[in-house]
């Protein structure tokens, strides 16, 4: 679906747009994760708090003006449908984003104060994202889908360029699964450069999409989705997105939600970082020994996502 090639070309085309994040090394800690180098990439401190800012810029600079002349719409968890908001203020035109029940009150207020309407519908991403695809049909507004679109993928994946570049040494990387675009978009970017390093999926317990597909060997529709994380809950992924998931994952672990509250705690004590659930979900990965590393091991951990849940 992308290449190497593409995710080079969106790097140059969203650099003017977004942040270059760091990379910080999780060392002289009071309680210390793992005996492995752990490096935590903070995409938490990207443009409205999340890797989707990439996604959704180039997603936005690969449009003509005239496909933007009736807004954008979307349907996000959250954390797409604030980079959403973002790129439309950018190029002078509404937005509209539809979000699931689950979503937090903080990124509904964030949505607003970015100038988006927000329309809350559907218990579950899938459901959400039929309104969303019904409102661009009957208005006319160009679509921004947060994971099965080659454009939104090679963003997501320059994440992947950056971290390879701080950290050369890497041995595994662990990033957070919603849909499966993040995953995929930096997986074909490190894969391309680095094939030996080990890429590891993190999912909500509740919300098992990518792993009961890998597990079955086709995509499957979980029947309940339960998990909390709006932003990583998704009934079903896209078949395009599956098959560079299968390509280029090396396995998958799940987690509880409170896994990853406990995770965004430790993260806000130890390191001052706000992280949301998903941001946390690589950390509790490891606070839970789902995923265990050696000494003389190069771990990477995306903090994809900023929010205020391990602040108290």
């Amino acid at each position: 679906m992308i290449t190497l090639t593409d995710i080079n070309a969106a790097a140059t085309r969203i650099a003017p747009h977004i942040r270059r994040t760091p990379t910080i090394e999780a060392r002289a800690l009071s309680a210390p994760l793992t005996p492995a180098k752990l490096s935590l990439k903070l995409e938490s401190l990207q443009a409205t708090g999340s890797f989707k800012a990439r996604g959704a810029t180039n997603k936005l600079l690969s449009l003509p003006a005239e496909a933007l002349e009736r807004g954008i719409v979307t349907a996000s968890g959250g954390n797409h449908g604030l980079a959403v908001a973002r790129a439309a203020k950018l190029a002078g035109v509404t937005a509209t984003i539809y979000v699931p029940e689950n979503i937090t009150a903080a990124k509904v207020e964030k949505l607003k104060r970015w100038g988006a309407t927000v329309e809350i519908v559907g218990k579950v991403w899938n459901e959400t994202n039929l309104h969303a695809l019904a409102f661009a049909e009957k208005n006319g507004a160009a679509y921004f889908h947060p994971f099965a679109d080659a454009a939104v993928m090679a963003g997501q994946g320059t994440a992947a360029l950056e971290l390879l570049a701080d950290v050369p040494d890497l041995d595994v990387v662990l990033v957070a699964i919603g849909g499966g675009g993040l995953v995929s978009g930096m997986g074909v970017a490190i894969k391309a450069l680095k094939p030996a390093v080990k890429i590891i999926g993190i999912e909500p317990t509740g919300s098992p999409t990518l792993k009961a597909s890998l597990d079955a060997g086709h995509v499957v529709r979980l029947p309940e989705v339960t998990s909390r994380i709006a932003t990583m809950s998704c009934a079903e992924t896209d078949p395009r997105v599956f098959d560079v998931v299968r390509s280029v994952v090396d396995d998958v672990v799940l987690l509880s939600d409170e896994d990853m509250l406990e995770a965004s705690r430790w993260l806000w004590f130890e390191l001052g970082i706000a992280a949301d659930l998903s941001g946390a979900a690589a950390v509790a990965a490891l606070m839970t020994g789902r995923v265990a590393y050696a000494a003389g091991t190069s771990v990477g951990a995306l903090v994809c996502g900023a929010g205020p849940e391990g602040i108290s």
